[in-house]
């Protein structure tokens, strides 16, 4: 491109100076965002009108115009469309950090005229701050209302509260004088299913009615569920997190963040988590979060027109959805930065800290489990641990790593299996035999009966007087001197190894039923499979430093550790996964053996693949997403991965002043490129601009039904001046406002390490290719990965969406 040329005419340095003056969180981009409904920004271009030299003019769609023309009169309002998007397509970043610059100047110029004026900016400027506190408060009670709910159906699958139909079952006990210690919870107003029908509180009778009523409240949760998802919103099934991270590198995926998909992912979420499948609404409490983010940033222009910033609300929306999910706010902000968000500015971060804080501070004040916590599973732990322990941490961390890569290697086995087969087509009846085969061999094991929470909350608790659970059955000594509780060297007793066993038994089963949940059209998170330990002072390894009569180990401690190891090695997260498990203990002294545990879970996962579940699932579905951690280290160049090939057709180019509206709308027709270079001829290749395909349909469409005398055989121009024509001519049409005058262009030598890190760092579309100025061809984003599969020896034509 001839820069020279271009800087004379006042565009270059211009969109150069507009760059370098943005303010700290209006860097050049790191990363990426999404949209769902695009409306038409008042920044977007007028349809004619030439740029005089010197005149202010930012990139490709933001800017105003100063200068007139004698050809045409410019139009008094922007094009309707021009500069949003298709849906399953990228946006362009640099265009909307211009646009958004463009506006903030605007603003600030305007604020000292009058009152209003200066309302306006300060509106304009805590916006962020409003958005993010909407969300919170939003996200806060969505997912008290989610736990609340969840529960009482939960134990709506045993029996019902008949004082109070709206208790569930814990509840309905709380207010009765008639419960004992060791039965706390069996109270009168609670029924079972089959003292309501057959009248047998006990006996084969009562298990069999109890067995079958539970079989058929899951299957009924589990059906509503998945009907609801296929009929009303097919984008509220899963996690959503993978989607996440696609729309947050600039994706559009138009839906997957509306008021529909919000309401049905809430209410099915429920149903899910009720209906006793092996997952966890961990993952979809984001999703929930970053679709209350997306709706109520259409209440601010700031956000409304303009994609990217639209994205630095999800991001913050993605830390209150962990920070409700977990209980931990500090642990959502990290999530959303090492997990999900590809570009994130100090000004996010602090935006994200708030967010999670109001969001965190909401469900506090619902306390939905009635324990003045975030979540059920909340412990505190107050046994110091011994250096010896940090070879079984390093254990759990190498069976996190060995289990979350069977894991993903196995779920992604069976996802890519119903894609291809007949199975994948009918996804009610896969939901139904999944839930019916989970329901009937759940139902004996008391472990894989509870659901998620109250599992991890019964292993994650320390034995203690108040405890009743099987796993503190722990035999009494009657002559001893000491207080019973004060002897933590007691024999086990038959409950504990009778609960040993039913654990491992719920450990394989929740294994195996995991890898076939997770996939399926219902809203499903991780579940977090948690590890037992159990110890006695004699044996080898606690001799040398375990007094007798003192608190050695702590068996719930070990299962905390177990959880965040096989967590990290599915998911491959450390840093924020460390916060997260010590926001819910609440001790900073098991840091160490936590972080232990993880790193050694993704060093053992990475060594069978570097990819965690979301990554291998954004690959498994062909999203076009580039992977800030994933290197590429291959030695090509740009002419051995730009279009077009060698026996390929030329590329599709534009000229500045030498086609008409037919010959445009036919290019248009008959190819399916999302945009095509403007050159200044046939003859010299030499690179104008790039024009993308929406944009000159739109622009055309509007100038036909605006203006009087385009037809067919009119002139189109992108040049700054229209050439002399003769006078019978129909009238031109001047295009150069759409013509994006500065894109991104490398030489044909330049490495493809540095093309590919251009194209993570800045959020590119597509680059062009050139040759001492003279254009050759183009890359996409596709392009690259289709060259990054191919360089691992995998299928291109597998990996991309369609």
């Amino acid at each position: 491109m001839e820069s020279e040329q271009l800087f004379h005419r006042g565009y270059y340095r211009n969109s150069y100076n507009s760059i370098t003056s943005a303010s700290s969180d209006e860097e050049l981009l790191d990363g990426a965002g999404v949209i769902m409904d695009f409306q038409t920004s008042e920044d977007d271009n007028l349809l004619d009108g030439d740029t005089a030299v010197g005149t202010h003019y930012t990139m490709t769609n933001g800017g105003s115009i100063n200068s007139s023309t004698h050809l045409l009169d410019l139009l008094d309002e922007p094009i309707p469309g021009v500069g949003t998007y298709d849906d399953f397509h990228t946006i362009d970043w640099v265009r909307e950090k211009c646009k958004d610059r463009e506006r903030h100047r605007r603003i600030n110029s305007k604020k000292k005229e009058s009152a209003w004026e200066m309302t306006k900016s300060l509106y304009d400027a805590w916006s962020g701050w409003l958005v993010v506190t909407l969300t919170g408060l939003a996200s806060g009670a969505l997912a008290g209302l989610i736990d609340i709910a969840a529960d009482w159906m939960t134990d709506l699958k045993e029996g019902i509260c008949l004082s109070a139909l709206w208790y569930n079952h814990e509840q309905c006990c709380w207010g009765s004088n008639e419960t004992t210690f060791e039965e706390r919870d069996k109270c009168p107003q609670w029924k079972t299913w089959a003292e309501l029908i057959i009248g047998q509180a006990e006996g084969p009778g009562s298990y069999i009615m109890n067995y079958i009523m539970y079989i058929f409240w899951a299957l009924s949760f589990a059906f509503l569920a998945v009907s609801l998802v296929k009929v009303f919103a097919p984008y509220a099934c899963g996690s959503g997190i993978p989607e996440i991270k696609t729309i947050l590198s600039g994706f559009i995926i138009r839906g997957y963040l509306g008021k529909w998909t919000l309401m049905i992912k809430t209410i099915t979420l429920v149903l899910a988590v009720a209906s006793g499948l092996s997952l966890g609404k961990e993952g979809p409490l984001v999703h929930v979060a970053c679709c209350c983010g997306n709706i109520f940033s259409y209440l601010f222009p700031k956000y409304s027109t303009n994609e990217a910033k639209k994205r630095e609300v999800l991001s913050a929306a993605s830390a209150a959805g962990v920070s409700v999910a977990f209980g931990a706010p500090i642990g959502g902000v990290l999530f959303s930065l090492e997990e999900v968000s590809y570009y994130f500015p100090l000004k996010t971060l602090w935006r994200s800290f708030f967010a999670a804080l109001v969001a965190a501070f909401v469900l506090r004040s619902i306390n939905p489990f009635g324990n003045s916590r975030l979540v059920l599973f909340y412990v505190e732990y107050h046994t110091p641990w011994y250096l010896f322990e940090l070879f079984p941490f390093i254990l759990l961390g190498v069976f996190g790593g060995l289990w979350g890569a069977f894991f993903i290697r196995a779920n992604i086995a069976w996802c890519r299996r119903r894609k291809s087969t007949k199975f994948g087509k009918y996804p009610v009846l896969e939901v139904i035999i999944v839930a019916a085969i989970t329901a009937v061999i759940a139902f004996p094991n008391p472990y894989t009966r509870l659901n998620t929470s109250e599992l991890i909350k019964e292993l994650f608790t320390d034995c203690g007087p108040l405890e009743s659970s099987s796993l503190c059955d722990y035999r009494n000594d009657m002559n001893a001197s000491k207080i019973v509780d004060d002897i933590p060297d007691r024999p086990a007793g038959i409950g504990v190894y009778s609960a040993i066993w039913q654990l491992c038994l719920a450990l394989i089963f929740k294994i195996i039923m995991t890898v076939f949940t997770f996939g399926i059209k219902v809203p499903s998170g991780l579940f977090i499979p948690s590890m037992l330990a159990y110890y006695h002072h004699d044996w080898f390894i606690f001799k040398e430093w375990c007094e007798v009569g003192a608190d050695c180990i702590t068996p719930g401690l070990y299962a905390m550790v177990g959880a965040a190891a096989c967590l990290g090695g599915v998911t491959r997260m450390t840093v924020s996964l460390v916060v997260i498990v010590f926001e819910l203990t609440g001790g900073l002294e098991y840091i160490v053996p936590l972080m232990a545990a993880v790193m050694t879970s993704k060093w053992v996962g990475d060594a069978f693949g570097r990819e965690g579940i979301y990554e291998a699932h954004i690959r498994l579905n062909g999203y076009p997403f580039l992977d800030a951690k994933e290197e590429f280290t291959h030695t090509t160049l740009a002419a051995d991965v730009m279009r077009p090939r060698r026996n390929d057709p030329p590329l599709a180019v534009l000229t500045q002043d030498n086609m008409t509206v037919d010959d445009i709308e036919n290019m248009i027709n008959e190819t399916s490129y999302n945009g095509f270079p403007v050159i200044m001829s046939k003859e010299s290749q030499r690179l104008v601009g790039f024009a993308l395909r929406r944009d000159l349909t739109i622009a055309i469409e509007s100038a036909r039904k605006k203006q009087e005398g385009i037809v067919g055989s009119s002139r189109v121009c992108f040049a700054q001046h229209t050439p002399s024509l003769p006078a019978e001519s129909p009238r031109p049409l001047k295009l150069r406002s759409i013509l994006d005058m500065s894109p991104f262009t490398v030489t044909d030598h330049t490495p493809m390490e540095i093309v590919v890190d251009i194209f993570r760092k800045l959020g590119l579309r597509q680059c062009l290719v050139t040759h001492n100025g003279r254009l050759l061809g183009i890359i996409t984003k596709k392009d690259i990965l289709r060259h990054m599969a191919q360089t691992a020896n995998q299928d291109p034509a597998s990996i991309m969406f369609n």
